[in-house]
């Protein structure tokens, strides 16, 4: 056990630097208390996410749960490009045919009632299958309105989500994550800091809770503790208090109590409501002076130093003593996940690889539109027979129908050979397809993103914004090929705005363009941005997609005209910045001034842009706030 002291005790005759971190078993312990608590009702506590790469830890919590479970509880797993039709059930195809009347299947949803969803790779699921989640955890029930059938199917289940995101921007949608009571993170957590730790709960424990729980009540003082914590940690939707308060009932329910104890309430809002927070709690403001008043009398001393006695200062409410268990929990870097996530919440791309577009002929396949195959399109024909097969019993006695006519109004020697090859024995007819039937498959595809830097090359800060800027571009171009991105430069000052970097992925050939280049003169703000418009949008009809990022103070004082004059190069900048607003662009305004001013959060105003005062920014600082939006 000497390898789990802390580095901080560390001797002569303990192990090198180099040895694994202490372990924490707070984290460990609220990981194993979060899978006892899903356990006990994973339909009360809806869903569970779990953060973490696959490896030992995480298979070691998944067993964990497969063990706390029981036996007789379905299980299912749903992958990552699920059919609509086989998630919520639909039409049997083979089915349907054979019989020549429409025949529902019943899909993953309904099987797996009274049982666990295992939902992979959660951060990148469709948003067609977490909306259908989501209606579905809501309502308790499938509606099914699809393919000529009506049905509702009750079902109640919890689902565990697997998030393997890499990165920060790589999350499980909202929509699921507000439902979901429980939110994990392993990925702190090493195998050999866990491998020791095993947890203090038995299967018993957790049936013995199921049966409990229907009991377990709640008093308003606990209720009025989780409400102030989340009104004090940010947490603004109902969902998450709600959720927190099932959960601080299976606790007690696990605990065998009958009532909600303070520590049920401390674990509710440190799995449930610190994960969520978006700001921290503010500390209490300092009363202000009062006069002093006299002191008491002799004889009323001694209550005085009663009532301030030590037992009576530990006691607290109920709510700070909640407030300080979440507050705890609140991760570390929160301010800054927050501040880069509103970055990403006013981009319209989405993600490192460019916005999603349709298409025809290339990419993935995300479903199918009525037509006719030609020019490249290709024929659906599952989903083409599909739409065909509800009408084919109509479309029989059609052509039914349509043989009698045309057998009536037939010559008598016709007529005998139609009564002759209808007393034949009976063959199924093949199904008959039309031309409404025919489905043409449908593709998305991401397209590349390319980041044009206008770069304010004037006055005597040019060499620094310009060094900045050269090094964001080399960090850009240094991952280019995972991103697929593209970066151009445009540089102004005096009365032009050149292009110096044309979009290229080579960073030899960028840094030998940038090589060099001038600074100092004015700042003809407005034709920098005419020019990045004109740049963005030879770049969306090649089919990319541009991020326009502008490094400047919004000082312009050269019009549209190569003239002097703040005032007229003012109102040009202003014009050009509702021009790049119609033009529907994501752009960043980084404020490089010294101090942050006004003209530069008023410039991204009118060009509905981020504005990001960086006055000490470097090329990293710059590079993590363009991939931020981009």
């Amino acid at each position: 056990m000497t390898g789990a002291q802390p580095h901080s005790g560390a001797t002569a005759a303990d192990p090198p630097p180099a040895s694994p971190p202490a372990p924490r078993p707070d984290l460990w312990q609220d990981a194993c208390m979060a899978a006892a608590l899903f356990a006990v009702d994973p339909a009360g506590v809806a869903g569970l996410s779990v953060r973490a790469l696959p490896g030992p830890v995480r298979d070691l919590w998944l067993q964990m749960l497969h063990e706390f479970l029981p036996p007789e509880t379905p299980m299912r797993r749903v992958p990552l490009h699920i059919a609509d039709g086989r998630l919520l059930g639909g039409l049997d195809l083979a089915a349907t045919l054979r019989a020549g009347r429409p025949i529902a299947e019943r899909g993953l949803l309904a099987e797996v009632d009274g049982g666990v969803v295992l939902l992979a790779m959660a951060e990148r699921v469709a948003r067609s299958t977490a909306a259908h989640l989501s209606a579905v955890l809501d309502a308790g029930e499938i509606l099914l309105e699809r393919d000529g059938l009506t049905a509702r199917t009750p079902t109640r289940f919890g689902v565990v989500a697997l998030d393997e995101g890499a990165d920060d921007d790589e999350r499980l949608p909202n929509t699921l994550v507000d439902r979901f009571s429980l939110l994990i993170d392993l990925t702190p957590l090493s195998w050999r800091e866990v491998q020791t730790l095993p947890p203090d709960i038995e299967v018993s424990d957790i049936l013995r809770a199921r049966t409990h729980l229907p009991a377990v009540t709640l008093d308003d003082e606990a209720l009025d503790a989780l409400c102030g914590t989340a009104l004090a940690l940010g947490v603004d939707s109902l969902r998450p208090t709600l959720a927190a308060v099932r959960v601080a009932r299976v606790a007690a329910a696990l605990a065998g109590r009958e009532q909600v104890a303070p520590e049920d309430v401390s674990l509710a809002a440190r799995l449930v409501l610190a994960p969520r927070a978006t700001r921290l709690p503010m500390p209490e403001q300092p009363e202000d002076e009062m006069p002093e008043e006299p002191p008491p009398p002799e004889d009323h001393q001694d209550d005085q130093d009663q009532d301030n006695s030590p037992e009576q200062e530990i006691d607290k409410p109920l709510e700070d003593q909640v407030l300080e268990a979440a507050e705890a929990a609140i991760p570390a870097d929160l301010l800054a996940q927050l501040q880069l996530g509103a970055l990403r919440a006013r981009s319209r791309t989405s993600g490192k690889s460019g916005a999603t577009q349709n298409a025809s002929l290339r990419g993935r396949p995300a479903g199918t539109r009525r037509g006719e195959p030609g020019a490249g399109a290709r024929l659906n024909v599952i989903e083409t027979l599909r739409a065909a097969a509800p009408w084919q019993r109509i479309r029989r006695t059609e052509r039914a129908g349509s043989v009698a006519e045309a057998a009536e109004a037939a010559p008598t020697g016709q007529a005998k050979r139609k009564r002759r090859h209808s007393q034949a024995p009976e063959v199924r007819p093949r199904v008959e397809v039309r031309l409404d039937d025919f489905r043409i498959t449908r593709y998305k595809h991401r397209s590349e993103t390319t980041t044009i830097f206008a770069v304010d090359a004037s006055g005597s800060a040019a060499l620094h914004r310009l060094a900045e800027a050269k090094g964001a571009i080399e960090l850009l171009l240094a991952d280019c090929y995972v991103r697929r991105d593209r970066v151009a430069m445009i540089a102004f000052r005096g009365a032009t705005a050149e292009l110096l970097l044309p979009p290229t992925r080579s960073l030899v050939r960028a840094k030998r363009s940038l090589a060099g280049l001038p600074g100092g003169g004015g700042t003809p703000l407005a034709l920098a941005i005419e020019a990045a418009v004109d740049l963005a949008d030879s770049v969306q009809r090649r089919g990319g997609t541009p991020v326009v990022v502008f490094l400047t103070d919004g000082r312009a004082n050269v019009a549209r005209d190569g003239t002097g004059g703040r005032t007229q190069a003012g109102e040009d900048a202003m014009s050009a910045a509702r021009m790049f607003r119609s033009a529907e662009l994501t752009g960043v305004v980084i404020d490089v001034s010294p101090r942050p001013r006004t003209e530069a959060e008023q410039l991204a105003r009118e060009m509905n842009a981020v504005y990001l005062p960086l006055p000490h920014a470097d090329a990293s600082a710059l590079s993590n706030a363009v991939k931020a939006v981009a």
